[in-house]
């Protein structure tokens, strides 16, 4: 991939590169709510199909959302590997796919922005669709390593998106969930 050099010689994000699971993550955290949050899990969430393509400064991507994978719970900010069963896993992940994102109807979660700054961080803003619905986002890149992480946060109810709930409210997700990427340089 060509990179454009800073001022001061570094490389700033590549002007042509292509993402997928195979060198970047992108990864999904929710945080439970409710007077039952006790017995419920936050949880952390693989993005495993997607696409990310960067053509100068224009960026586009693309995420099945029917692909979504609980990894584990997490808590008190740590991964709780064996805290979920399979079965758990799968109950979550189609309540997901069907209920939150509607995926039968919109399978696809689409960005598409733009990019500016330079060397060592970079701000994206663009137009983020999910389940019908768009708005606007900002997101903050960092490169340490070779790898460019990023971070938003997303308000369920501006995509139209009610929270999951359970118990008549009594367990519920939080509105806002947090979305992690992780893009490394080849």
């Amino acid at each position: 991939a060509r990179s454009r050099r800073a001022k001061d010689g570094a490389n700033v994000f590549p002007m042509t590169s292509k993402y997928s699971a195979e060198n970047a993550k992108v990864r999904v955290f929710t945080y439970k709510e409710g007077l039952l949050s006790a017995v419920a899990h936050d949880l952390e969430i693989e993005v495993p199909v997607f696409s990310i393509e960067v053509e100068e400064e224009t960026i586009r991507a693309t995420f099945f959302a029917r692909s979504l994978r609980v990894l584990h719970a997490i808590e008190a900010g740590s991964p709780k590997p064996g805290k979920l069963s399979d079965r758990d896993k799968k109950t979550i992940e189609s309540n997901i796919a069907s209920d939150v994102l509607q995926s039968a109807r919109y399978p696809e979660i689409r960005f598409e922005g733009t990019r500016s700054g330079e060397a060592q961080q970079i701000s994206i803003e663009g137009t983020l669709s999910i389940a019908g619905r768009s708005r606007k986002v900002r997101l903050e890149a960092r490169k340490q390593d070779g790898t460019w992480n990023a971070e938003t946060t997303i308000h369920q109810p501006d995509f139209g998106i009610k929270p999951y709930s359970a118990m008549l409210g009594a367990l519920k997700i939080k509105p806002d969930i947090r979305v992690t990427f992780s893009l490394t340089e080849s």
